[in-house]
C-alpha cells in the first residue's frame, strides 16, 4: 500500500471516530436542550413540538430533492449526504444552540433583554452556526476527500448540512409560535409561512459560502486551500448576520427584503447550474483520450458526460450495472482531473492511485452490463492515428 493511500485511510478512520464522538454528544444535548423539556413539561408543549415536526420534516424532503436533481454529472454517495445531513440536525444545531443560548444569558445580564437578544441573534447565530455547519463541510473535505472533487460537491454538501439544521431549527420555532397561538392567533401561520415558504434557502444559500470555499481550495493550490474556507465562512456569517439583523430590527423589514432575496436566491441557483455544466465539460475533456486508449467507446462517452447519463443507462444499458458505469466513468475523469492539477502544481494526490483501478472496474461493469443485456455490447478499441505515406 503506498503512503498516499495509507494517510487517507488513517483520515478516513480518523473522521469517523470525529464524527461519532460529536454527533453522540450533539445528541445528548438536543436530548436535554429540546427533548426532554417536551416529554417532562406540559401536555402543551409536548403537542407544540409534534406540531413543529410536522411542519418542518415534510417539506425537508422535497428540498432535498433539488439539490440531488441539480448535481447531475457524479452525484455525491448516498452515505455522505446522509453524514452531512444528519450532522446538520444533530451536532451542528445542538452546539450552535448551547452557545447562542449562553451568549444571550451572559449578555441579557449584562445589558438587559433587548442588548441578549440582539447579540444571539445577530453575533452568536452568524458565527457560531456558520462554524459548525461548516464543520460538517470540513470533514468531507479532509477526511473523506475521495468524494469531494471541487465546488460543486461543497455547494452540495452545504446544502444538505444546512437543510439539516434548518429543519431541526423550525421544529422548536413552530412550537414555540404554536403555544403563542394559544394567546396570539395567526402566530403559527405567519411563521410557517415566512420560514417555511418565502424563505426555506436561507441556511443553505449562507452555508453555500463555506462550501464555494472549500470548493476553491479543492480545485486550487497555494494560498487558496486556506483563504477559500477561511473567506466563505466569514461571507456566510456575514448573509447570516445580515438577514438576522433586519429581522431583530422589524419583520417588516424582512419582508421587504424579500424581493431582493428572491433575486439573489434565483441568482445563486443559475450560478449552481454553470458549475454543474461546468462539472460535465471538466469529467468530458479528461475521458476524451480514454476513447483513443481504448477504455471507452464512443458511445460510453456520451453516456457518461450526460446529464442524464444515469437515466439513460437504466433504461438502455444494463440497469444497476450501467448506472455503475456511468459513476466509475466520471470518477475516472475527476481523478484523472485531480492528478493533472496535482502535476502541475507539484503536488502529491491519491487521485492518480484510482486510474488504473477504475479502468479495470470499467472494463467488469461492461461485462456486467452484457449479462443484463443478454447480448454484447460495443467493445473499445485503440484509435491509431492514420499512416503516413
Amino acid at each position: 500500500m503506498s503512503i498516499a493511500r495509507s494517510r487517507e485511510q488513517t483520515r478516513r478512520m480518523f473522521g469517523i471516530v470525529f464524527y461519532v464522538l460529536l454527533m453522540l454528544v450533539g445528541a445528548l444535548l438536543i436530548a436535554f436542550m429540546f427533548i426532554g423539556p417536551a416529554l417532562f413539561g406540559s401536555h402543551g408543549e409536548l403537542e407544540a413540538m409534534g406540531i413543529g415536526a410536522v411542519l418542518a420534516l415534510p417539506p425537508l424532503l422535497v428540498y432535498l430533492w433539488i439539490p440531488w436533481i441539480l448535481d447531475r454529472f457524479d452525484p455525491e454517495p448516498l452515505w455522505a449526504l446522509l453524514l452531512v445531513l444528519a450532522w446538520g440536525g444533530c451536532a451542528a444545531i445542538s452546539f450552535s444552540g448551547l452557545i447562542n443560548t449562553l451568549v444571550h444569558e451572559v449578555a441579557q445580564a449584562i445589558g438587559g433583554r433587548e442588548f441578549g437578544s440582539f447579540m444571539s441573534a445577530c453575533v452568536s447565530a452568524p458565527l457560531t452556526e456558520e462554524f459548525w455547519k461548516g464543520l460538517g463541510i470540513f470533514a468531507m473535505f479532509y477526511f473523506f476527500s475521495r468524494e469531494f472533487d471541487g465546488v460543486v460537491d461543497g455547494i452540495i454538501y452545504a446544502t444538505f448540512v444546512a437543510l439539516g439544521f434548518a429543519a431541526v431549527e423550525n421544529i422548536t420555532y413552530y412550537a414555540r409560535a404554536a403555544i403563542i397561538d394559544t394567546r396570539h392567533e395567526g402566530a403559527l401561520f405567519s411563521t410557517f409561512f415566512l420560514r417555511g415558504i418565502l424563505a426555506p434557502w436561507g441556511h443553505p444559500l449562507y452555508t453555500s459560502m463555506t462550501g464555494i470555499g472549500f470548493g476553491l481550495a479543492r480545485e486550487r493550490a497555494g494560498h487558496w486551500k486556506w483563504l477559500g474556507p477561511i473567506g466563505g465562512y466569514f461571507f456566510a456569517a456575514f448573509l447570516h448576520f445580515v438577514w438576522n439583523f433586519a429581522a431583530t430590527l422589524s419583520g417588516m423589514l424582512v419582508m421587504v427584503m424579500l424581493p431582493l432575496w428572491f433575486l439573489v436566491v434565483f441568482s445563486f441557483l443559475l450560478i449552481l447550474v454553470t458549475l454543474v455544466r461546468r462539472k460535465g465539460r471538466i469529467i468530458r475533456d479528461n475521458l476524451k483520450d480514454e476513447v483513443l486508449l481504448g477504455f471507452l467507446t464512443p458511445y460510453e462517452l456520451e453516456l457518461a458526460t450526460s446529464a442524464f447519463g444515469s437515466l439513460k443507462a437504466t433504461f438502455n444499458y444494463g440497469g444497476s450495472a450501467g448506472r455503475a458505469f456511468v459513476g466509475a466513468a466520471a470518477k475516472l475523469g475527476l481523478s484523472k482531473w485531480h492528478t493533472a492539477r496535482a502535476t502541475k502544481n507539484r503536488e502529491a494526490t491519491v487521485s492518480e492511485e484510482y486510474i488504473v483501478p477504475l479502468r479495470q472496474e470499467l472494463t467488469k461493469l461492461r461485462a456486467r452490463v452484457e449479462r443484463s443485456l443478454g447480448r454484447p455490447v460495443e467493445k473499445p478499441r485503440v484509435w491509431l492515428p492514420p499512416r503516413q505515406y
